[in-house]
């Protein structure tokens, strides 16, 4: 892999993971077009969201410092009977909220092999389904009601379904930002509510799949290019941190519906893009229309 190709997908990443497209697809999409997919293209994706995973940390540092400290005496209160969750502050009851968003993925963790081959295979059809799926999820949110619920009034059932919808955000398409947006919104959080619980609901997911994907690497033996994971990495910081304050201005101002159509046409594009390949038994990647 060039450091050229390393930084582009930064970019990508940086960029698409926060905004509501999904960056494993748009990943994916140039992975299968330059001719780069497989494990070590994977393992590189999961190398790229540690560079996200910081963006949102520079980014909401002063709410995880917060929740951090309030965890603690969570911790305190309950071994003394002290806790009271409906006396619970703001924070605490932000920790309590992702915990519970975060049980759904021990479910799609046991089926992380299929989730994987998706990622993995040289067949975008899937892609193709999963953001016209996105697409939906916009559109419909874009349309609800404004809420108005914050960590305060959020309900454990309303955590629980945003979470459902993360793991199904494991599929290359599937938007993980736009999807549990969506869903918040839908469940009627407050628009900056619901970035902010998506963003956080994040890091604990991704630190995750980075680690599991890390010892997956390394027993496989897949080598490293170091330069271009470094230029990666801190392309998708970089742009992941400016793409994070330009969604939170584009979900406060109502313009979330652009994504809606963007992705809804994207994934028509790419279905029949797919359906080509499929009949006619070639690739459409450049590298091999180069080689031929």
């Amino acid at each position: 892999m060039s450091i050229l190709e390393a930084l582009i997908q930064g970019i990508i990443q940086g960029v698409t993971e926060f905004l509501p497209v999904s960056s494993s697809g748009h990943l994916s999409l140039f992975q299968h077009f330059f001719g780069l997919s497989g494990s070590e293209a994977l393992f590189f994706t999961v190398m790229l969201h540690l560079g996200t995973l910081v963006a949102v940390v520079i980014a909401y540092y002063d709410t995880i410092w917060k929740m951090i400290v309030e965890f603690f005496k969570m911790i305190g209160d309950i071994f003394t009977g002290k806790f009271k969750y409906k006396e619970a502050s703001e924070e605490r009851k932000l920790v309590i909220l992702i915990f519970i968003a975060l049980l759904p993925l021990l479910v799609f963790f046991l089926a992380k092999d299929f989730f994987t081959h998706l990622s993995e295979d040289n067949d975008i059809i899937v892609e193709g389904v999963c953001f016209l799926f996105t697409g939906s999820m916009l559109f419909l949110a874009d349309k609800c009601i404004k809420g108005k619920k914050t960590a305060k009034t959020t309900k454990l059932r309303d955590a629980l379904s945003v979470g459902l919808f993360q793991g199904i955000a494991v599929m290359p398409g599937v938007s993980r930002s736009g999807t549990t947006i969506s869903v918040g919104l839908l469940n009627g959080f407050s628009r900056e509510y619901a970035v902010t619980f998506s963003f956080i609901l994040g890091i604990p997911t991704i630190l995750a799949a980075s680690v599991f994907e890390f010892r997956d690497a390394m027993k496989e033996g897949i080598e490293i290019e170091v330069v271009p994971m470094i230029v990666g990495v801190l392309a998708s910081a970089i742009f992941g941190l400016l793409t994070i304050k330009l969604i939170t201005w584009l979900v406060k101002t109502n313009k979330f519906g652009f994504f809606a159509y963007y992705t809804l046409i994207l994934g028509v594009v790419v279905l029949i893009l797919g359906l080509i390949e499929m009949f006619t038994g070639h690739s459409l990647s450049f590298v091999s229309a180069a080689a031929n």
